[in-house]
């Protein structure tokens, strides 16, 4: 895989899924790849879907599907090589992974509260309060984030050089200039208080000189995501999710958003027109005539209908008062 230039962290992802696997099937006796047969995998399959992780939830079905994409490789790997005669995993069906719509989006007033947490007067804060502006001026993920170089940054074209992108692609993005205004009060006041080795190129460090890490990222913008209380759960690609509806809502072409987040597939990106509701909503205000009909009329006052919409509820109000009292009167008569 490393000869293929996959990336670091989908080898060693790949890895633990491998491991995981391995371990399953020794518990079953199975300890060499020849002993390993089509049933054997469809059973592994069936395991993980009844696997309740410690919370008693189900793995999610892209979780799924990522283990056995593993193991499919590695048995098409082992086939290639002559390891084995057949390949067992050829013929498994994998489940579908679906798409899922983001659990949480922040509207821009959230935005802003989440990136006003740090305490910029700390070093530290002031470096958080960096690259959660580049986050959300750029949609990148945190990886790509990380990954920045000293030099990726581009004041005077406003650009950024994602070097490190999913798949080991390359691209260039726009970047704010709030955001390149942030990044440059880091470099000036901060990076060179941290910075150990001269040679070090990253862009952002931690407190020891070192590249950042991503858990001790998620971690931090986790932190501040809570300590803002606008009820909403996520951290790193909150800011993506985020970006991503604030510029279809804003009018922005699916296609230059996709160019932005760095998606392959024109489909992937389109998962946030199904976020974005807002233009939706616009043109059902504007179309639908549901839309203009307002609340029903309490004692005799309109509650949120306008001009006719108002009229015509308070005359249906009239009318089904004047019906039951015919029914009534009927009724007495009988």
């Amino acid at each position: 895989m490393g000869v293929k230039a996959h990336s670091p962290r989908y080898i060693s992802t790949a890895k633990k899924h491998l491991a995981q696997f391995s371990t399953w099937a020794e518990t079953r006796s199975i300890t060499r790849p020849e002993e390993v047969t089509k049933p054997i995998l469809e059973r592994y399959q069936r395991f993980l879907f009844h696997y309740r992780k410690p919370n008693g939830k189900p793995l999610a079905y892209g979780t799924q599907h990522g283990r056995l994409v593993a193991i499919r490789g590695f048995f098409k790997w082992l086939a290639r090589q002559n390891a084995i005669l057949w390949n067992p995993a050829s013929d498994l069906e994998l489940p579908k992974k679906g798409r899922r719509l983001p659990h949480h989006v922040l509207n821009l007033t959230e935005v802003e509260r989440v990136l006003g947490m740090p305490d910029v007067r700390d070093g530290l804060g002031l470096r958080d309060r960096a690259i959660m502006e580049v986050l959300f001026a750029t949609g990148m993920r945190r990886q790509e984030v990380l990954g920045l170089g000293v030099y990726d940054v581009d004041s005077e074209r406003g650009t950024v050089h994602v070097r490190h992108g999913k798949g080991n692609k390359e691209r260039y993005v726009p970047i704010g200039e709030r955001a390149l205004a942030w990044i440059d009060k880091y470099l000036d006041v901060v990076r060179p208080e941290l910075v150990v080795d001269g040679g070090q190129e990253s862009l952002f460090l931690n407190r020891l000189g070192q590249p950042m890490g991503p858990d001790a990222l998620t971690e931090r913008v986790r932190g501040y995501v809570n300590e803002s209380g606008i009820g909403k759960r996520g951290s790193c690609h909150l800011f993506r999710h985020s970006m991503a509806t604030l510029m279809l809502e804003g009018g922005a072409d699916v296609r230059y958003v996709q160019e932005m987040l760095g998606h392959t597939k024109l489909e992937t990106t389109q998962i946030y027109t199904q976020v974005s509701i807002g233009k939706l909503r616009e043109v059902y205000l504007r179309t639908h005539p549901a839309a203009n009909l307002g609340k029903p009329v309490r004692n005799g006052v309109s509650q949120g209908a306008g001009g006719e919409a108002a009229e015509l509820l308070a005359s249906l109000a009239e009318e089904a008062v004047e019906e039951d009292s015919a029914v009534a009167t009927v009724g007495e008569a009988k």
